[in-house]
C-alpha cells in the first residue's frame, strides 16, 4: 500500500548506526572467504586485506605448501594414536587398551581442529568436499586401521588433478576394506567397489550397464590387505582376474597378472570421461554456487575439466570467477560441523590441547553430533548430503541455537577454552546499543548491522538503540550473551 503524500512518514526506529571503520571486506570479497573458509575472523580479513583482496587471497589458498601452518600442524600430537600402525591399532583394540571408535572420534576431531585454526582454509575446505565425494566412514569395524593415512591422502591431492586423486583414494586400502575389494579376488571377484566407483565417484547411475560394473570389478582385484592379522596392504598377482575387460569404451587385453597398469589406466579413462566431467563439476557447483547451480556454469566448469587434464584447480578458479557465483551470496546453509566450526571462529574461542574430557577440543564432536552429525558419520557410500533441505528442519535449528547459547555464554565447553569477556567485546569506554550492535556485527560477522538485526537485539536484550552502554551496564555485567547469540542465530551466520 502506497503510503499518502499528506501523511508524514515515521523515522525507522531501528535504523542502523555506523560504528567508525566499518566492514574490513566488501560484499564480494566477504561473500569468497564465507565459502572457502570454515568461517569468518578478524584475522582472516586481515589476511585478505594484506594479500591485496579476496582474489589475490584465494588465488595463494590454492598455493598451500607456500602458506606456513604450524599451529594447525601441532595438533596432531594432541591425540598420539593417530600416528600409531594399524597393526599396532588393532591390537590395542583386542587387548582393549584402546577401541577403534575412540581413535576414530579422535580422529574427527584432530580434522575439526585443523579446519578451525588451519591458515589453508581452502585446502581444509577441499579436503572435505573431497573425503564428502570418495566416501569412507570412520564407524566401521576394520577399516579404521587405515582410516587416518586415508585422510591424509585426500589432502595431499585434494588440489592436484582429480585423476591421481581417483586412483590414490580408489587404489587405498581403506577404501578397498570399506567396499569389500580387499577380498576381492579371480576366484570370488566382489562388485561392491567396481560398482560404487561407477556410481558414485564417477560417471554416475544410468551411465554403465551390469557388464561395465563385472568388467570394472575384474580390473580391480589383486588389491589386498591382510586383514586381522598384519594388517599390511599387498597387491597378489594371483588374485588378479586376467582377460579382456570392456567398461565405458575402455578395453584392456588385460593379459598380465600384475593388473596395476591395468588399474590405473582404467582409472585415469574414468577421471577424464565426460560424464564424470559433468558429474562432480555438477556437486562442486552445489556445493560452492547453490543446490541447483545454473548449467552455463557447470558446462564452462566442465570444459576447463577436459581442457586442463582434471585439473582441480583450474575448475575452482573457473567457479570462482564466475557471475554465477558472485550472485549467490547467502544461498547455502551451513551444516552441523560447519555451524560449529564458524561459531569458535566467531567468537574467537581459543581451544587448548586436552587433559580431561570434559576440554573443549573433545566437546566440539558431541556438539557438531547435537546439531546433527559428525565429520566422515555418514554409513553409506555415497556421502553425507550437501543441500539445503537436509540442514534446514525446525530441530536442527532448535539445536543451532542451543549451541550458540552455551557458547556465547561460556557455558560450554567451559573446560580448555578460552573466551573474550563482554568487557573485552566493547570497542571504547563508553557506545549506544545501535553502535554496539554494528560493531559486532562486523566483528562476528564481517558485516555491518541491518535494521532487522538490530531489531532482533534490542526485542531480546529489551534495551533501545539509543541506550548508552559502558563496562558497568546491565547488559555487559549479565546479559552479553543474549547479544552474541542473537547475532550467531541470524541468517548472515547460519548461512555460508
Amino acid at each position: 500500500m502506497t503510503q499518502s503524500p499528506l501523511v508524514p512518514r515515521l523515522a525507522d526506529p531501528y535504523q542502523p548506526a555506523r560504528y567508525p571503520g566499518g566492514a574490513p571486506l566488501d560484499a564480494a570479497g566477504l561473500h569468497v572467504v564465507r565459502r572457502w573458509s570454515y568461517g569468518y575472523t578478524r584475522a582472516l580479513a586481515r589476511e585478505v586485506v594484506s594479500a591485496g583482496g579476496a582474489g589475490a587471497w584465494f588465488e595463494a589458498q590454492l598455493r598451500p605448501s607456500r602458506i606456513t601452518d604450524t599451529a594447525a600442524d601441532r595438533t596432531y600430537a594432541w591425540w598420539p594414536s593417530l600416528a600409531r600402525r594399524p597393526a599396532d591399532l588393532w591390537q590395542r583394540q583386542v587387548s582393549e587398551t584402546e577401541f577403534g571408535w575412540r581413535v576414530m572420534a579422535d580422529y574427527a576431531r584432530w580434522v575439526m581442529m585443523r579446519r578451525m585454526i588451519s591458515r589453508r582454509q581452502v585446502l581444509e575446505v577441499m579436503t572435505e568436499f573431497w573425503e564428502t565425494l570418495l566416501h569412507v566412514p570412520v564407524n566401521g569395524d576394520h577399516w579404521f586401521t587405515h582410516r587416518v593415512s586415508y585422510g591424509t591422502t585426500v589432502r595431499t591431492h585434494a588440489l592436484g588433478t582429480y585423476a591421481n586423486l581417483l586412483k590414490a583414494c580408489i587404489l587405498h586400502p581403506a577404501m578397498g576394506m570399506f567396499l569389500d575389494n580387499a577380498v576381492s579376488t579371480k576366484a570370488k571377484p566382489n562388485e561392491n567397489l567396481g560398482r560404487e566407483l561407477l556410481e558414485l565417484h564417477t560417471v554416475g547411475r544410468g551411465n554403465h550397464t551390469e557388464d561395465d560394473v563385472k568388467d570394472s570389478a575384474r580390473i580391480l582385484t589383486g588389491y589386498r590387505v591382510d586383514l586381522w592379522r598384519t594388517w599390511a596392504a599387498t597387491y597378489t598377482p594371483a588374485d588378479h582376474s586376467t582377460g579382456t575387460v570392456r567398461v565405458l569404451g575402455f578395453t584392456h587385453p588385460n593379459t598380465n597378472p600384475d593388473g596395476r597398469a591395468v588399474a590405473e589406466a582404467y582409472l585415469d579413462y574414468l577421471a577424464r570421461h565426460p560424464a564424470t566431467a559433468q558429474r562432480v563439476c555438477q556437486r562442486l557447483a552445489a556445493k560452492f554456487v547453490s543446490d541447483d547451480p545454473p548449467a552455463r556454469l557447470v558446462t564452462r566448469m566442465v570444459r576447463t575439466w577436459q581442457s586442463s587434464g582434471t585439473s582441480i584447480v583450474a575448475v575452482l578458479r573457473t567457479l570462482v570467477a564466475s557471475p554465477e557465483f558472485q550472485a549467490a551470496r547467502d544461498s547455502k546453509l551451513r551444516d552441523p560441523v560447519e555451524d560449529v566450526l564458524a561459531s569458535y571462529r566467531a567468537l574467537g574461542v581459543g581451544v587448548a590441547q586436552p587433559r580431561v574430557d570434559d576440554d573443549a577440543a573433545l566437546q566440539m564432536l558431541w556438539q557438531s553430533n547435537a546439531i546433527g552429525t559428525m565429520p566422515f558419520s555418514w554409513p553409506r557410500p555415497d556421502g553425507p548430503p550437501i543441500d539445503n533441505r537436509s540442514w534446514g528442519s525446525s530441530s536442527r535449528a532448535l539445536a543451532s541455537f542451543s549451541m550458540h547459547w552455551s557458547l556465547a555464554g561460556t557455558w560450554w565447553p567451559r573446560s580448555g577454552a578460552t573466551y573474550r569477556t563482554p568487557a573485552q567485546w566493547l570497542p571504547r569506554t563508553s557506545l549506544t546499543f545501535a553502535q554496539l550492535v554494528d560493531h559486532l556485527s562486523i566483528q562476528v560477522l564481517g558485516r555491518v548491522s541491518t535494521a532487522t538485526l538490530l531489531k532482533a537485539c534490542c526485542e531480546v536484550t529489551n534495551y533501545a538503540p539509543s541506550t548508552v552502554i559502558n563496562a558497568n551496564h546491565p547488559l555487559v555485567k549479565w546479559e552479553f550473551h543474549r547479544l552474541l547469540s542473537t547475532l550467531l542465530d541470524s541468517p548472515a551466520h547460519l548461512s555460508r
